[in-house]
């Protein structure tokens, strides 16, 4: 079954999904991982009714990061930010859907921030952390 996950990752790693920056864009955030030096744009654009209509990012990193962003992508497009604000952490680590070393969890996880952060600001991804620590 890893072996099935691992395909996803190497796939999503080469031909990743929505790459591409778009612009103009309703909401544009950029973040790197300074630990290991992964780094991600994202851009989003909306519709009329809160919906994400598009979607394009960039960025340079492991396949981990850029599978992930991938991933992600293709999930939230077409959703409502009351559906993207449910994703987390636990929907990155099902989707990648390997076990990871604590240096790959920030790896794994730094579209998401990325997202949150684009989306809600910074406050919004400290206080999942802290509600996650508990």
């Amino acid at each position: 079954m890893e072996a099935m996950y691992r395909e996803n990752i190497l796939d999503h790693g080469m031909h990743p999904r929505n790459r591409g920056i778009l612009d103009p864009a309703d909401i544009d955030c950029e973040f790197s991982n300074p630990l290991c030096g992964d780094r991600l744009r994202l851009t989003l654009r909306t519709d009329g009714e809160g919906r994400i209509s598009e979607i394009g990012w960039d960025g340079e990193g492991c396949a981990i990061s850029q599978a992930a962003a991938s991933m992600l992508g293709e999930a939230i497009l077409g959703k409502t930010m009351d559906e993207v604000d449910a994703i987390d952490k636990a929907w990155i680590f099902d989707a990648l859907g390997i076990p990871l070393s604590m240096n790959r969890v920030k790896c794994a996880l730094l579209s998401l921030k990325t997202l949150k952060v684009g989306l809600y600001g910074l406050d919004v991804w400290q206080r999942d952390e802290m509600k996650e620590e508990d």
